[in-house]
């Protein structure tokens, strides 16, 4: 089992890491919204939170050596499922098919108030 760790996204606030290699497999954390530069939202609202999320998922697996076309499996976390096709133009913009499996889910609250948290599990081929 490998850490891995960038500082071009939000750095690991917890007992958590960003990301763990197992075997040929990488899972990142849960990517909050949050610009590793600054530490807060992007302005707007939920399509720039899930660009943001989502760049800080594209920066772990570059540390990896992967991309998002090494991505299998999704798993999108939101505050508001009004917020969906809003969030799936953004999603569909960093993946090409074949599409990773993905799930969506309405949750009650995220941290620090966020619109959604995005977490992937990738492979190493």
């Amino acid at each position: 089992m490998k850490a891995i760790s960038t500082n071009m996204a939000p750095a690991a606030i917890g007992p958590y890491s960003q990301a763990i290699e197992v075997g040929n497999l990488v899972f990142t954390s849960g990517q909050l919204p949050i610009d590793p530069a600054t530490g807060a939202f992007p302005e707007g609202g939920i399509k720039e939170q899930a660009r943001q999320s989502l760049l800080n998922i594209q920066a772990i697996l570059k540390e990896a050596g992967l991309t998002m076309n090494n991505v299998v499996k999704t798993t999108v976390f939101m505050a508001d499922m009004g917020d969906f096709a809003d969030m799936n133009g953004i999603y569909a913009e960093f993946f090409s098919e074949p599409y990773p499996a993905r799930s969506a889910v309405a949750v009650k609250t995220l941290p620090k108030g966020a619109m959604l948290e995005i977490e992937v599990v990738a492979e190493r081929r």
